[in-house]
């Protein structure tokens, strides 16, 4: 396979409501030889706000103001690139697995120009009382009481609804598979998985020996 070029990265993207799993789906495809997993959090977590692109950044989240789409790509190939130049993204063999990213369709125009969405997985759960469960969970184990209010919950899913999930009509439907996310973590998996080895680009990438 000849060397991937950075405008045709391989990924699929992982869509859904905040208490759907996205981001244990992502966590787990990440432990996977040729997955390579990258959370919209993992890009500001490992900025250093001490470089000119880290500190427009930092203009605008002192201020408390969300950051553009424009730099928040931008965000996102430094670090891609920052993790391909010390080799623990190989993007001529590993696959993308998007969590968090695109946020909104503008996103996901913009990521056009730098990766190519061979799938994009839907984890539903129209159950909100059981997104809204999942999520006090995991803010009463990760110590965060705010974030099991009803209100700050209530406004998550609302903001999900308005903003991300119109990325899923974004794409054409040969690309989105729905997964009931009700269902248990390693059956979620296994459905995620079997999918991605039925497509023709991994068959691809399954015969590079490495």
């Amino acid at each position: 396979m000849k060397e991937t070029s950075r405008a045709v990265r391989p990924a699929i993207l992982i869509i859904g409501a905040p208490g759907s799993g996205k981001g244990t789906q992502g966590k787990i495809l990440g432990t996977i030889p040729r997955f390579f997993h990258c959370a919209c959090g993992d890009i500001f977590r490992s900025l250093d706000t001490r470089t000119p692109l880290g500190q427009r950044f930092v203009n605008y989240s002192s201020k408390g103001e969300l950051v553009p789409d424009e730099l928040t790509i931008e965000l996102w190939e430094a670090q891609i690139d920052n993790w391909s130049d010390s080799h623990l993204y190989k993007p001529d063999i590993d696959i993308l697995v998007l969590d968090g990213i695109p946020r909104n369709v503008r996103q996901a125009e913009i990521l056009e120009k730098h990766l190519k969405v061979h799938q994009v997985f839907h984890l539903s759960c129209p159950n909100r009382e059981e997104l809204a469960r999942r999520m006090r969970k995991r803010a009463l184990k990760e110590n965060r009481m705010d974030d099991a209010s009803d209100r700050v919950i209530e406004q998550r899913i609302k903001t999900y609804e308005a903003e991300t999930k119109p990325i899923i009509d974004y794409y054409s439907k040969d690309l989105v598979t729905e997964i009931d996310a009700s269902r248990p973590p390693v059956e979620v998996l296994n459905a995620i998985l079997s999918r991605v080895v039925q497509l023709e680009f991994y068959k691809d990438f399954a015969k590079v020996v490495v």
